[in-house]
């Protein structure tokens, strides 16, 4: 499948020809489709038409990796959808302003370049010693909503990882008391869009080993990597090492994720504790084991 020279888009030319990654490659790709699938993220347009989707592309690890992938999806005719290359460029001082249209020209991948200073917005409105980027993200998701909206897509779509959806879990309850992390599929607070994250079953390291390999032009967030101290930096540190521990212990949480027993939480929104009945027909069930945590 990933072996002929002559029927890979551009975006692939000069890969690796080594089993490990091609082993890499596939697995990527496999994952990518499964969250495709798995969360009904190709939608069905009553016309009959093909749907778009305004694919963001920051220039870092992530959206390199997202943009080939979905280019090989739909090379093979495994995803039906028309695919828009978007950078939004905030303006932040030094960024290499010229570095992603050269890429995507040479890439043959269609695509809008778009110019928004929320750097100087961001500057100026947080106070020194906070962090950028709850006022960044908001400032950038409205820009790429009003850039689908006018290109006409159905879907803004999101380098977003396993691993980032993780550290967001851990950091929702660490800080916010709440389980809750980005989901691979929702709609805007508008309902007129949708917001996909097809890498979510993605690791990290395989974007990172994934875009090192094929010597994608990364560029560096500057914004919010110069600040020391975030909290998902630190949230990051605590999985890095659970990780180091207990190699596999980042699939396991992810698994948890999609495991999810209403019953056996404590939202009484989502289990009717109240009305639980001791002969009741459909009974929540017995204790879960409860793992050894020594």
């Amino acid at each position: 499948m990933f072996d002929e020279a002559d029927d890979i888009h551009p975006l692939f030319y000069g890969a690796p020809k080594s089993t490990e990654f091609k082993k890499l490659r596939k697995r990527i790709v496999q994952n990518a489709r499964e969250a495709v699938e798995q969360y009904g993220m190709v939608e069905r347009r009553e016309d009959g038409g093909m749907p778009k989707w305004l694919v963001c592309l920051s220039g870092g690890k992530d959206s390199y990796t997202l943009l080939a992938v979905l280019h090989e999806l739909k090379w093979r005719g495994l995803l039906p959808v028309e695919l828009l290359a978007c950078n939004l460029d905030q303006g932040q001082p030094g960024f290499p302003a010229t570095v992603l249209p050269k890429f995507l020209e040479d890439m043959q991948v269609p695509h809008r370049i778009e110019y928004q200073d929320t750097y100087s917005i961001v500057v100026d409105k947080v106070p020194q010693g906070r962090t950028f980027c709850a006022l960044c993200s908001r400032l950038r998701r409205g820009n790429l909503y009003r850039i689908a909206r006018e290109e006409g897509c159905s879907a803004v779509v999101l380098g977003h990882h396993r691993d980032d959806i993780l550290e967001t879990f851990f950091m929702n309850l660490f800080h916010g008391g709440r389980l809750a992390t980005m989901p691979p599929k929702l709609v805007n607070e508008e309902g007129d869009l949708f917001v996909y994250r097809p890498l979510a079953h993605v690791a990290e390291v395989d974007c990172e080993k994934f875009a090192r390999a094929m010597n994608y032009p990364i560029i560096p967030c500057d914004l919010c990597g110069s600040q020391d101290g975030l909290q998902r930096q630190q949230v990051k540190q605590i999985l890095d090492q659970w990780e180091k521990n207990s190699p596999g212990r980042r699939q396991v949480m992810f698994r948890s994720l999609m495991n999810i027993r209403p019953s056996h939480m404590l939202d009484p929104k989502l289990f009717d504790f109240a009305g639980l009945m001791r002969d009741a027909a459909e009974p929540n069930g017995d204790d879960p084991d409860i793992p050894d945590l020594r």
